[in-house]
């Protein structure tokens, strides 16, 4: 039997290194995605300040290579 309490676990915010900075953030945004030719690839984050300085994507699924 259970009771009703509710056992779910607290989600944890997501915690990045910013690419340019350094600092970690809790708040990171991908500035961009590395594909990899023969292995996964990865993403690139940046805190808020500092990812107005990356440029926009120019490849990728829905944009023009």
């Amino acid at each position: 039997m259970t009771s009703g309490a509710d056992h779910r676990v607290p989600r944890r915010p997501p915690v990045r290194m910013c690419a340019r900075c350094e600092r970690v953030t809790e708040s990171p945004v991908l500035v961009h995605e590395h594909h990899g030719a023969t292995g996964p690839g990865f993403n690139v984050y940046a805190c808020a300040d500092c990812a107005p300085h990356y440029p926009p994507p120019t490849e990728g699924p829905d944009r023009p290579l």
